[in-house]
């Protein structure tokens, strides 16, 4: 019986969706734009295990060119690049998508730059919590209203409330001086309260320091999403019997639907480690279901190019022992849930296609197209574990469609 490892390289886009310029997108492509941002620094991308899985083949494939660098590889196993079906661009959709639950809906935002959140909101949040008030109330970066508010947050007692482009209410605060159990409490009523808005997330966002120019958000964060739309491959695998690992924030982003055993990290590196660890433990009918949340916090979000290079190169040099780990029957695919282009305007993610990387005995080597959604892979992993099908998708295993 059969294994799935899913690893999401979170934010790790290929190219531009048919459907970018929608999104004010057209033209962002994550991983071409890393790879010739390098290779004009004279230090070529150097990825030959993601190259060997595909990624110069599949972003060629999205693209219609090679990434700088990358003109004089080929693939050795199977791959494939997905279009977005879902409504938005933001993690929970691109995750749910991929385990076979496109969002057709409309999610909620925030969209005033300045006091973005209805006073009504925040004054019920305030006497529900007993906060003297909060602070932010805007769209901004993480790290930067930190460094703004983070004094006056330790002297108030005042939380970090703020939003961005994706349907989202972040609160941070400090982890001693207001306390991790605390600001969890907060965030829990924050998601009470903002059912009604159709917002997909809150987010806790802890972090350390005593002063400006010295605070640093830790990974303690920890999302509250809203439950997915429909059953998922997630609780399909678990109602039959198989067993679900999510590695990283997956359980937070399924609302902890449809999972097993839920391991937390901090960096690829012990993520990775994790996974391995999982791998050598995990019986069949197992789902070990990773998400690298680094790519997209500290590198695509930031507009960081060098920085998400190096993180690439970081994760490419352990995709072997991955390999290695594997059993026979099993089906290793590194994937994405949608782009966070560094060289791109702004901080907020990008339209883009996603790689389908795949090792495993179910697949031939070569091309497997353009996949007109990630609920393809979720189609897929229901013909590899011999579950119901799910209601969109295709299946690269069977070629069966809904």
């Amino acid at each position: 019986m059969a294994r799935a490892i899913v690893v999401v390289l979170d934010s790790f886009g290929i190219g531009s969706a048919p459907d970018a310029v929608e999104f004010g997108d057209s033209g962002a492509d994550t991983f071409g734009h890393i790879a010739e941002y390098r290779a004009q620094q004279g230090r070529p991308l150097k990825l030959p295990n993601l190259t060997r899985l595909g990624l110069a083949a599949a972003h060629r494939g999205a693209t219609g060119r090679f990434a700088a660098g990358f003109e004089n590889t080929r693939a050795e196993y199977s791959y494939a690049w997905a279009a977005e079906r879902s409504s938005g661009k933001d993690t929970p959709s691109g995750h749910w998508e991929l385990m076979g639950v496109p969002v057709h809906f409309d999610w909620g935002y925030f969209e005033q730059k300045e006091d973005s959140f209805p006073q009504s909101l925040l004054d019920e949040l305030i006497q529900q919590c007993d906060l003297p008030g909060v602070l932010g109330n805007c769209q901004a970066s993480g790290t930067e209203i930190i460094e703004q508010l983070g004094e006056e947050h330790i002297k108030t007692g005042k939380p970090i409330v703020y939003t961005s482009a994706d349907s989202v209410f972040q609160i941070a605060a400090h982890e001693q001086h207001f306390g991790l159990p605390a600001l969890y409490q907060v965030c829990e009523t924050a998601r009470r309260l903002l059912n009604d808005y159709n917002i997909g997330r809150v987010i806790a966002r802890p972090f350390v320091g005593e002063e400006a120019g010295s605070f640093e958000r830790t990974h303690q964060r920890r999302d509250y999403a809203v439950k997915p739309p429909a059953a998922t491959v997630l609780d399909k695998l678990t109602a039959q019997g198989g067993k679900v690992i999510a590695i990283g924030k997956i359980a937070d982003i399924f609302a902890h639907q449809g999972i097993s055993q839920s391991i937390k990290a901090a960096g690829s590196e012990a993520l990775l480690d994790a996974t391995l660890d999982a791998m050598q433990n995990a019986p069949e009918q197992s789902l070990i279901f990773t998400n690298l949340v680094d790519f997209d916090t500290l590198y695509g979000h930031r507009r960081n190019i060098e920085g998400y290079a190096g993180e690439l190169e970081k994760v490419d040099a352990r995709l072997p022992q991955l390999m290695q780990a594997m059993g026979p029957d099993d089906l290793l695919v590194l994937t994405a849930d949608h782009g966070c282009d560094p060289s791109w305007p702004g901080s907020d993610h990008t339209r883009e296609f996603v790689p389908f990387l795949m090792a495993g005995n179910s697949f031939r080597a070569g091309s497997y197209g353009q996949r007109d959604s990630f609920a393809d892979l979720g189609q897929t992993l229901c013909d590899l574990f011999e579950l119901p099908p799910m209601d969109e998708g295709q299946s690269m295993i069977s070629g069966k469609t809904v």
